[in-house]
């Protein structure tokens, strides 16, 4: 008999990040970007710039999840808290990942470039284009 995850460690579905949503606006997401994007990593940053960037154009349903992955990564308290040094925006990230991987075939190349540009600014060094999502 298959066992059940508990739904303590399940992976979440991007459905359930809508309960995030109400942590979300865009002032918060841009003052957290500011506040941890050396320790967040690029691959964090420019996920979270392409969901921000694609609300644009999203459908109503995509807005939801997209908003509410967002507003996970704009929850200091979470699963993982941020201030874990090597592991607080792993599941940031996870989450973000979730709903990038799902909306991915109606995310444009011009949200991705934007993305791209801002993530840019906060790592110089690395070539945005080569991230592996």
């Amino acid at each position: 008999m298959e066992e059940k995850k508990s739904a303590e460690t399940r992976e979440p579905k991007p459905e359930d990040l809508a309960i995030y949503s109400r942590h979300y606006n865009e002032k918060d997401f841009f003052d957290k970007i500011k506040k941890v994007a050396s320790k967040a990593g690029a691959k964090a940053i420019f996920v979270a710039y392409t969901l921000f960037y694609s609300l644009e154009t999203a459908p109503i349903t995509d807005k939801l999840m997209i908003i509410g992955a967002l507003g996970y990564f704009i929850l200091p308290t979470d699963l993982i808290p941020d201030f874990i040094i090597g592991l607080g925006y792993t599941d940031d990230l996870a989450a973000m990942l979730i709903v990038y991987n799902r909306l991915k075939a109606n995310i444009n190349d011009e949200v991705e470039d934007r993305a791209r540009r801002e993530t840019q600014k906060w790592f110089p060094s690395i070539n945005i284009k080569e991230l592996k999502l």
